[in-house]
């Protein structure tokens, strides 16, 4: 089965992995500022916190999936970002507002945009994947905009997969929480105030422990979770 894979925030962490890991031969775009150190991938260069080039984005990924002659389309909206960890009001605005566009508009923009051209594509699989979080379940004070943002992913899944269930032929469309995995982020996280974030004792205790799990085992099995027709629109990957 030849296969194109789309991955925004490829360039480290789990988005570097779930490329390194994609579909044997298949052709890799990651979407990200500065690019996946990967061999074969290619580059589309954006600042997903900047909704003044989503339009180009969506356009430029948009003419490569109608062009991809494959018999499978995975898309992974995976770029985020945690910062500014700390209480709602308090914390800088500016990140605040960059938190809130790139965790939370970013992936409902592009995915409503890339929507629309994996319909009309006649590949056999064609799958829309939003990364998600725990934290769309739980409330983690000093979380506010990352959370809200993570909830809205899961219900943008929901709503999007129910339309889909009605189509000739259905897009595959889910948000998938990977659990709590040893990146970037989690080092961001370890390194915050309590102050800040409460919560931090059980992050810097999970790593001393070494229970943080690794990106390339994630990104395995995330590819191994869409091979399962029974996973639901909003799925876990710590649940069996």
């Amino acid at each position: 089965m030849t296969s194109l894979v789309i991955v925004t925030g490829g360039s480290a962490g789990i988005g570097r992995a779930l490329l390194a890991h994609a579909p044997e031969g298949a052709s890799r775009i990651d979407v990200s500022r500065r690019g996946c150190d990967l061999p074969g991938v290619e580059h589309v260069p954006a600042d997903l916190a900047d909704p003044s080039g989503w339009a180009t984005v969506a356009d430029v990924l948009a003419d490569r999936i109608r062009a991809a002659e494959v018999d499978r389309i995975t898309i992974v909206l995976n770029a985020g970002v945690i910062e500014p960890i700390g209480p709602a009001g308090r914390v800088d605005a500016d990140g605040y507002t960059r938190s809130v566009l790139l965790n939370g508009a970013a992936p409902q923009v592009l995915g409503h945009r890339l929507l629309a051209a994996l319909v009309d594509h006649p590949a056999e699989r064609r799958e829309l994947v939003l990364i998600s979080s725990g934290a769309a379940r739980t409330a983690y004070p000093g979380w506010s905009a990352y959370g809200a943002a993570k909830a809205a992913t899961d219900h943008w899944a929901r709503t999007v997969a129910a339309e889909q269930d009605g189509a000739d032929r259905p897009v595959r469309v889910l948000a998938v929480a990977p659990g709590v995995v040893a990146t970037d982020m989690q080092v961001a996280i370890r390194a915050t105030d309590a102050a800040d974030f409460p919560n931090v004792d059980r992050f810097r205790d999970l790593h001393a422990s070494g229970e943080l799990a690794d990106p390339d085992d994630v990104a395995a099995r995330l590819w191994r979770r869409l091979d399962d027709p029974g996973a639901g629109p909003v799925t876990d990957l710590r649940d069996a």
